[in-house]
């Protein structure tokens, strides 16, 4: 990262990154963006070391409650940002040097920019492997914005960033360290089908259980076969299985909330 320093000074742009026990990946996420002036890291909740080691890396760090989604949480942390330029990140993510060179050199020339917003595709790795199939390449992401133009989605779970005006496709890549180890994406899939089921039910959708099992069979199908996740080895396998048991555990829950409402809706028509 010296090389990166000493090839142009510090960036007016501003990195956001929310986290929560982050401190395996946050390291060398900060150590990618160390050319940006200012670096945000809001929290919530963490009970290891990433505060101190966000502290450590001279990032600005506020703590945070989780406010009941990913689009809220990472909307404040864009609200904390000074720079007219963003940059959103998340924490087991990494700008490769040449990315962040071109990064510069857009905010540098932000006064003859025309673009609203940059987009850029995302190399997905996991388990060591870089995933190619079944929808992980290029999973282009707009993650560079004018701060005036952009915003996040209120999805509690698949958030993405709104912009008004035009985005530009770059080819230079942003690394995702997609989490490895089952026991801990086993911990993610709950989080994640519960918040989606949560979102679903809000919306007003339904489901059953054997609705959740299609779904899942579905998704597996598509994910290995259709989309050549198999192509991919014992990652590509293990990818569609999680991506199925995600799928089936959302509506799963869905289907429980349903349950649960229609016996809270018959109780108070009996009263």
């Amino acid at each position: 990262m010296e090389n990166l320093r000493s090839t142009f000074d510090k960036s007016s742009l501003s990195v956001a990154v929310i986290t929560q026990n982050e401190a395996e990946n946050l390291p060398a996420c900060l150590a990618s963006v160390t050319f940006a002036e200012q670096i945000v890291v809001v929290d919530s909740g963490s009970t290891d070391d990433t505060i101190r080691i966000a502290k450590d890396f001279g990032c600005e760090v506020f703590s945070k409650p989780w406010l009941g989604g990913f689009g809220a949480q990472k909307q404040f942390a864009l609200d904390q940002c000074r720079h007219p330029w963003i940059f959103l990140l998340d924490a087991d993510e990494r700008i490769p040097p040449e990315t962040a060179e071109i990064i510069n050199d857009i905010v540098v020339k932000r006064s003859t920019i025309d673009f609203a917003a940059y987009s850029f595709p995302r190399k997905n790795f996991f388990q060591g492997r870089w995933i190619k199939h079944a929808g992980w390449w290029p999973d282009r992401i707009i993650r560079l914005f004018q701060k005036d133009l952009g915003r996040m989605t209120t999805a509690t779970v698949h958030e993405a960033i709104h912009v008004e005006g035009p985005v530009k496709a770059l080819d230079v890549p942003i690394e995702h360290y997609t989490e490895s180890r089952l026991s801990h994406l086993l911990l993610k899939i709950d989080k994640y089908s519960t918040l989606g089921a949560q979102e679903a039910f809000a919306a007003g959708r339904r489901a059953t259980a054997w609705s959740a099992i299609f779904r899942a069979c579905v998704t597996f199908f598509q994910d290995y076969l259709l989309r050549l996740g198999l192509l991919d080895g014992p990652q590509g396998l293990t990818l569609a299985m999680t991506d199925a048991v995600n799928k089936y555990f959302k509506y799963a829950k869905l289907a429980e909330l349903c349950r649960q409402a229609d016996t809270q809706g018959r109780s108070h028509e009996t009263r």
